[in-house]
């Protein structure tokens, strides 16, 4: 049977925080603003998930005619993925997921032109089989669409499939609504949901691919 892997893209095979956060703290550098403010930067952002024209338009209002558009758009648009990095740690588990027979895809959402920079940027596109893009399917984590789409553009069923993602709504409510097996990346976080839970949890995406991989021979 195909074995078939969908991993989430940001925060859990990269760390799109912590790049975000270098790319707030030179936008504010660049355009004289308080270091400070990167707290309120980060915030806003909420770890991505907030609308962008929301924080295009928190940005505006915030800091007027102190900062030209075309700089929040900058921001926005590439200031994450110009900054992205792929752990060593990552790289060699995709690199054993490979080996291991695992077909593994990216299920990621946002923007298709952001998050393909992401993943070209990185060299993930080397290391996985595909991946899917909310904004190119028109549908988002949690929903079961982007998903099966993944699914679809390896030619390999959901049946067997294990999710692995950061995101309890977006990535392990939308396994379990499948009947996937999951694992919740928690870098330290406790798990809080009541309804339902993952099937294992690893502090990081290099440690929960290796537990995925593990299930195969055991």
């Amino acid at each position: 049977m195909p074995l078939l892997l969908l991993l989430d893209l940001d925060n859990t095979l990269v760390d799109r925080d912590a790049a975000f956060r270098h790319a707030g703290a030179d936008f504010l550098a660049e355009h004289g603003l308080p270091a400070s403010d990167l707290t309120w930067l980060m915030a806003s952002d909420a770890g991505g998930y907030a609308p962008r024209h929301e924080l295009a338009a928190a940005l505006t209002d915030r800091y007027g005619g102190l900062v030209p558009a075309t700089a929040v758009r900058a921001l926005l648009d590439t200031g994450a993925a110009d900054r992205i990095v792929l752990a060593h740690s990552a790289r060699q588990a995709l690199g054993k997921a490979q080996t291991d027979g695992w077909t593994c895809v990216i299920v990621t959402n946002g923007r298709t032109v952001q998050q393909e920079a992401k993943i070209r940027n990185t060299g993930l596109d080397q290391l996985v089989h595909g991946w899917v893009v909310s904004e190119a399917v028109g549908h988002k984590k949690p929903e079961p669409e982007i998903f099966q789409a993944a699914a679809a553009v390896v030619g390999v069923p959901l049946p067997g499939t294990w999710v692995i993602g950061d995101s309890p709504h977006a990535d392990i409510a939308g396994a379990h609504a499948l009947g996937l097996r999951s694992v919740w990346v928690t870098d330290g976080r406790p798990w809080t949901q009541g309804s339902y839970e993952p099937t294992h949890t690893a502090h990081d995406v290099a440690s929960a691919i290796d537990h995925v991989i593990g299930t195969r021979r055991r």
